[in-house]
Parts: C-alpha cells; structure tokens; sequence
C-alpha cells in the first residue's frame, strides 16, 4: 500500500468515537470513565493585543493593510477530543488524525455478513 493510496483512504473513512471513553486521568493517577466531546474554537477576544493592532492599522484611509490568506491547502482539520473525567471532572484533549467526516457516539455500521443472532 503506497503512501497515497493510504491517506486516500484515511480521508475516505468516517470516524466514528464513542460518547464514554475509559483511560488514564492524570490528576486521579489510574484509568477512570471519561465523557466525550469535540473541541471547538471559542469566541475570539476583541481586547487581544494582535486584534487591537490590526484594527488600528486598518482605521482611516488606505483600504486593507495586511495581506488576506487565499491558498488554502488543507482540505480538512485534525479533530481535536476534549475529555472529561467523570470523578474529578478534569479536562484533557487529545487530538486524532485528519479525516472529513466525523461521527461522536454513532451506533456501528453492520457487516452484510453479521446477522445479529436471535433466540
């Protein structure tokens, strides 16, 4: 499997991650339950420093004065998981490989093959 044909892949799959996740917590010392999130990127401050700066530079006449970004080259971003430890509620992110479809808590596909047994 060649290196390209791999990535193709990965981007091909959904991910799918359960909602309760048990692992290690570092202020409890030993594996406890963790409950499952996705991070997102919170409101940006108006009072930051680069943000006071940059509308200052653009007050007044001369149009825009630093250069807009336009060559985007990722297609996707890496998901960033935010966990909660169900004892002492502590936060932790652990960031998972880039993919295009994300799913938290989904119930599992079935295989064509996999008949779910009844008695």
């Amino acid at each position: 499997l060649s290196f390209v044909s791999f990535v193709s892949l990965c981007f091909l799959t959904m991910v799918n991650v359960p909602k309760v996740r048990n692992t290690f917590c570092a202020k409890c010392k030993k594996h406890t339950a963790h409950k499952v999130s996705q991070y997102k990127k919170g409101k940006e401050s108006v009072f930051a420093q680069g943000k006071r700066r940059y509308d200052m530079k653009q007050k007044g006449y001369g149009g825009q004065t630093k250069p807009v970004f336009r060559k985007k080259a990722k297609t996707t971003k890496k998901i960033v998981l935010k966990l909660q430890c169900n004892d002492c509620k502590k936060f932790h992110q652990i960031p998972i490989k880039r993919c295009k479809h994300f799913e938290l808590g989904a119930e599992k596909k079935k295989k064509k093959g996999d008949a779910v047994p009844q008695h």
